[in-house]
């Protein structure tokens, strides 16, 4: 079956740097445009990031515009979101989603000093 799995959150200094994974598995994973979206304590949803199928495009939220950068390894069913100079505001639940309709479980960053 369809399954993302993100990887990669954790806690960080504001200022610092993470990279995020998702891993793609039980569908053509290099057919479909790919997003990350998050979810901040108590929070909507916001859109962060999208890239094309083929990698060549990327698309960012103008919050995030500038420090991160969204990636993907269609050799490895592998999606990134590199992730710099990072803001306590952006402490939320980070999920990967394909434009296909599925959703990764989310992975927690913490952005704190």
């Amino acid at each position: 079956q369809v399954q993302l799995v993100e990887s990669g959150g954790g806690l960080v200094q504001p200022g610092g740097s993470l990279r995020l994974s998702c891993a793609a598995s039980g569908f053509t994973f290099s057919s479909y445009y790919m997003s990350w979206v998050r979810q901040a304590p108590g929070k909507g949803l916001e859109w962060v990031s999208e890239i094309n199928s083929g990698g060549g495009s990327t698309y960012y939220a103008d919050s995030v515009k500038g420090r991160f950068t969204g990636s993907r390894d269609n050799a490895k069913n592998t999606l990134y979101l590199q992730m710099n100079s990072l803001k306590p505001k952006e402490t939320a639940l980070y999920y990967c989603t394909a434009s296909q309709g599925s959703w990764g479980r989310g992975h927690q960053v913490t952005v704190t000093s």
